[in-house]
């Protein structure tokens, strides 16, 4: 059985709360779950200590039999410093899309032609007033 420590929503309409969860990872999100660790309630200010609370023992024994917390436990685990979570770096993210880039591209090579364009006629007249002596 593959077990996963995941948030479990819970709450009114816009106003969410989170129970962090030992359940089956084919278990329902807000389904059937096998122990409840913790809390977290993102509508709190993030100083504040009932924001996440945590039965920091049961979650490490859980841990320790083979349950792989989901990336936004992992890092609530990371804050609380039970697990280190690897940090990611993604040099692609800030790029624009491939479309974007197509017509950034066909602009500078209009810019270069309108330059192009701009220094030739300039050139020619001084040319001429040079062979007119």
């Amino acid at each position: 059985m593959s077990l996963k420590i995941r948030l479990s929503r819970g709450g009114a309409k816009k106003r969410p709360y989170y129970r962090i969860v030992v359940a089956d990872a084919r278990a329902p999100r807000d389904g059937r779950f096998i122990e409840k660790v913790g809390t977290f309630n993102p509508l709190l200010p993030k100083d504040s200590t009932e924001r996440f609370t945590l039965v920091e023992e049961r979650v490490k024994h859980w841990l320790d039999a083979g349950a792989e917390p989901t990336d936004r436990v992992l890092r609530l685990l990371d804050a609380a410093g039970i697990r280190s979570r690897p940090s990611r770096n993604n040099p692609n993210k800030g790029q624009p899309g491939k479309k974007a880039q197509e017509r950034n591209e066909a602009r500078r090579q209009a810019e270069a032609a309108a330059a192009e364009a701009a220094a030739e006629p300039a050139a020619e007249p001084a040319g001429e007033e040079a062979a007119a002596e």
